[in-house]
């Protein structure tokens, strides 16, 4: 019978996974992807916060392409905050839902301004607070920008990747993240949320998972093909797919 993986700063996982199996999908992850990261451009914390909340129902690249537009005309949460919406709603309404995204970052602008003195807070608590913030884009921002790991960012890719891999039976986000921190030590978090959602977005895809060119598909109970190439190929072609966002096919 398969040990469970021994806790690492969370709950224990709600199912067992496979130590050596799990060691070996980790080392191959951290190969193919040594240098993770979010994938929303932003230059501080406030930018970041904002491009989350943005991201919700849309993709990082269309954010990133409405996004630069959006700093240069209001580049402080005050300016922001104190905008029309009508001007924000016309310049993020390609994003979706932009009459609620609007509120929510204007909403959150104005209590960074009035209750944090125009920088966003630090901990997990004061972040959820704010309109528009759930604990997903608390984790993203803790973690990217300071560094504080609060727990794994789980957004569909990555939910998606922890079910394949077995390292989780949950669908609802939170349980997901519950079980993924049970397993990966917490020094590891923040990178190990990066590295899921990244491997989910370019490699292992909701409708044609790349199974044959996947450098963990030895260790993947839900492969659908087969490896065609070496670890080091593999390893290799899913770096460079990654750091190039996806245009080194």
């Amino acid at each position: 019978m398969s040990r469970q993986v021994k806790k690492n700063g969370g709950k224990a996982p709600s199912h067992t996974v496979e130590p050596q199996r799990f060691r070996l999908l980790k080392r191959r992850l951290n190969q193919a992807i040594p240098e993770p990261r979010c994938e929303l451009d932003h230059q501080d914390a406030w930018q970041l916060l904002i491009a989350t909340i943005l991201s919700a129902q849309s993709t990082d690249k269309k954010v990133n392409e409405v996004a630069p537009k959006l700093f240069r005309l209001h580049p402080t949460p005050a300016s922001l905050a104190q905008a029309p919406p009508g001007e924000i709603e016309s310049l993020v309404k390609s994003t979706g839902f932009f009459r609620n995204k609007t509120r929510s970052i204007q909403g959150a602008s104005q209590l960074i301004v009035e209750k944090h003195g125009g920088e966003v807070p630090q901990t997990l608590k004061e972040l959820v607070e704010l309109p528009g913030v759930a604990r997903k884009t608390a984790n993203v921002v803790l973690g990217t920008v300071f560094r504080i790991p609060t727990g794994i960012v789980v957004d569909t890719h990555a939910g998606r990747v922890a079910r394949r891999l077995e390292l989780t039976r949950e669908t609802d986000p939170q349980k997901v993240e519950r079980d993924l921190c049970g397993l990966f030590p917490r020094k590891e978090w923040v990178d190990a949320g990066h590295r899921l959602v990244l491997h989910g977005r370019y490699v292992c895809q909701a409708r044609a998972p790349r199974c044959g060119e996947c450098p963990l598909n030895e260790g993947c109970p839900a492969r659908e093909v087969e490896a065609n190439a070496t670890v080091k190929a593999r390893t290799g072609w899913e770096k460079a797919l990654v750091e190039s966002r996806g245009q080194q096919l």
